[in-house]
């Protein structure tokens, strides 16, 4: 998104940097969202899994991929955001272990014009977030209310 809303193209993307999970992250979220799930928490019984470990929270992810977005944006792009208004289709593809790294690939999919009273429009955005050997572990679309 290169700035404001006439400026946004279907077809535009980008790809962010990347950000590690980190086993700090992990118990921050879990304590943070009161989210103790064994699948996150207890080593012992993920050691026997078929994950064979301990994983991310899929809400964590989607929290990250939502920052490394924001990140990546300009100052003047960030000026333009009036709110982020929703997210369509989120699927937790496959599991994030703790240590892994991800990035964000971002594809501008649709805009539509909005009669709303501080926005042009909404802009509809793919992203997913892809770990380190290039695999989706999250899907969803974005949707930014664009000045």
């Amino acid at each position: 998104m290169s700035g404001g809303f006439e400026s946004v193209a279907v077809g535009d993307g980008y790809e962010t940097r990347g950000r590690t999970v980190t086993e700090a992250d992990v118990v921050n979220f879990a304590g943070v969202s009161g989210d103790f799930n064994h699948l996150h928490t207890d080593a012992e019984a993920m050691a026997d899994s078929a994950f064979g470990e301990r994983i991310a929270h899929g809400a964590l992810v989607f929290s990250v991929l939502t920052g490394l977005v924001w990140q990546s944006r300009s100052e003047a792009q960030r000026e333009h955001i009036v709110a982020f208004y929703g997210v369509d289709r989120l699927r937790f593809v496959q599991p994030l272990r703790i240590g892994e790294t991800i990035h964000a690939d971002v594809e501008v999919v649709d805009k539509e014009r909005r009669d709303h009273p501080t926005a042009t429009g909404v802009v509809r955005q793919q992203a997913e977030a892809v770990n380190q050997d290039g695999e989706t572990v999250l899907s969803c679309e974005f949707l930014i209310l664009v000045r």
